[in-house]
């Protein structure tokens, strides 16, 4: 019977997820996990991580539209009830807001799947001492 590999040092998921939606790395927190809107670094400036195995892909975009979908429902059902305003002031409005809600939860809920993957070691992030 063979045990499953054991690691000198398990990576908690709860503080490298909270690290990655605050945009850092998420083995110190320190440096930032991207050096563009999106582009993760590929190896972190404060502590030599190397972050460059991501496999991020359409996570991201999912889950954002997932959050974008549903407070906009609401919102659009709480404009109504409350206000019943114009469709065009709506359209407008919720429209404006999905656009600056998406720009700010994209890198966010990227660099929340770039931790999970991180903390797991999933992909190219396994098998390092």
């Amino acid at each position: 019977m063979t045990d499953a590999p054991t690691y000198e040092m398990e990576r908690p998921s709860k503080p490298a997820m909270l690290r990655g939606l605050r945009c850092k790395c998420p083995n110190c927190g320190e440096a930032n996990l991207f050096s563009r809107y999106l582009k993760v670094v590929d190896q972190c400036p404060h502590c030599a991580e190397t972050l460059s195995h991501h496999r991020a892909d359409d996570g991201p975009a999912y889950l954002t539209i997932l959050l974008v979908a549903h407070i906009l429902g609401f919102a659009i059902h709480f404009m109504w009830v409350m206000w019943q305003p114009s469709p065009m002031v709506m359209a407008t409005t919720l429209a404006t807001g999905a656009v600056a809600l998406s720009l700010f939860l994209l890198p966010r809920l990227k660099g929340m799947i770039v931790a999970i993957q991180w903390a797991r070691r999933m992909h190219g992030f396994g098998h390092q001492p």
